[in-house]
């Protein structure tokens, strides 16, 4: 059987070739699959897409017949949908083999607009609590089921190391959430449960689909993979040149410190990790985003901001501080006083700082707490 969701637009003209199916007709194929019914906003996400000779122009009535056969249209089931006060909703899908995952869709204001509000609160002309209305969305997703590298602060690494997604299955995340959002998603984040780089293949075969003119055609500058720090595969990443942005965890600037919260440390410590990162950030010319999950009374002293400085020296980066959130209630986030504190002393670093917002926390949606979990938040009808 031929499972055309979980191939790229080469791979689809190699695999229909044999069916009598050309080039041409092939890239027309793909196109049906990845950009048709659930691809667009508000079309059904029907199990298997309308292939045919009435469909697809070049395709004969033989090799459309063939084609019905060899096919096969595996899905996922949506178990659930949980929204929060804040406009993230949370996905639960089934996959084929009865394991769950999660993927978050997350609500964006129009950039435009969202600079000059920016701007208007500079001037003081506008509130400081003024929301914008949402334009479009980007969706957090899963590469994984659980996570081996158990960052303590993390519930997703609490499950272990359970498989790595097919492609198919990464891709299914958005069609499915795409075919009922009411705005476009314009932005993908391999941030959800999982590490990419130990999925390295699908994942990044998902994000070359997801570019695709021809498939979801979302930009490779809005496709972000986050990575703890799998520092082989962030050497392979650079040597293979992708246009997908590139999210490192630090989660704390020293040795010691990092390897309590991340175990990762272990194996490819810092004095590893940075010159890959440097090797990464030459070869691009773009600033490196650094992740760096702030926790109360753990890594936010003025002290961490120090040796964060002096780690990062002489890299452009753009350092993205998230609040931990942590079900347990073992981790906290930092205190505004704390905080403020902190990104005071990262002044030093002369480059962008961001404090990212982390929404949906009360239906576990935050950065670090997807772990396949039905709690908190407003329940959506199918």
């Amino acid at each position: 059987m031929i499972n055309l969701r979980n191939l790229d637009r080469a791979e689809t003209a190699s695999a229909l070739h044999p069916l009598g199916i050309g080039g041409d007709v092939a890239a027309r194929i793909f196109a049906a699959v990845h950009r048709g019914p659930g691809a667009v906003r508000r079309e059904p996400a029907v199990a298997a897409p309308v292939i045919s000779d009435r469909t697809v122009r070049g395709l004969s009535k033989a090799a459309a017949t063939a084609l019905a056969v060899a096919a096969d249209w595996p899905e996922l089931e949506i178990v659930e949908r949980r929204r929060s006060a804040d406009g993230f909703v949370k996905y639960l899908f089934r996959l084929p083999d009865g394991r769950e995952i999660e993927a978050v869709r997350i609500p964006l204001p129009d950039p435009d607009e969202a600079r000059a509000l920016k701007e208007r609160r500079r001037n003081g002309g506008a509130p400081p609590l003024q929301a914008l209305p949402t334009a479009k969305y980007t969706l957090c997703v899963s590469s994984q089921v659980g996570c081996a590298l158990a960052c303590d602060f993390c519930a997703t690494g609490r499950l272990g190391g359970i498989r790595s997604l097919h492609t198919w299955e990464i891709l299914a995340q958005h069609r499915l959430v795409a075919a009922e959002a009411d705005h476009p998603i314009r932005g993908v984040v391999f941030m959800g449960m999982g590490e990419p780089f130990l999925n390295y293949e699908n994942v990044i075969r998902a994000a070359r689909i997801l570019s695709d003119p021809a498939g979801p055609a979302i930009s490779a500058k809005a496709i972000s993979i986050s990575t703890a720090g799998i520092v082989p595969a962030i050497r392979r990443y650079t040597r293979e040149g992708h246009r997908f942005r590139l999210i490192c965890s630090l989660g704390a600037p020293t040795t010691e410190e990092r390897r309590s919260l991340m175990p990762i440390e272990n194996r490819w410590p810092l004095s590893e990790l940075m010159p890959a990162l440097r090797e990464y950030a030459a070869s691009t010319r773009q600033r490196l985003t650094i992740a760096y999950v702030a926790i109360g009374g753990v890594n936010v002293s003025p002290a961490h901001a120090r040796a964060l400085a002096a780690l990062l020296d002489g890299l452009k980066v753009k350092l993205n501080i998230i609040d931990v959130s942590d079900a347990t209630g073992r981790y906290h986030a930092p205190a505004p006083d704390e905080l403020a504190a902190f990104r005071d002393a990262l002044d030093a670093l002369g480059a962008p700082v961001v404090r990212r917002y982390s929404g949906g926390n009360e239906i576990g949606a935050g950065c670090g707490t997807l772990a396949a979990s039905r709690s908190g938040g407003g329940v959506l009808a199918g």
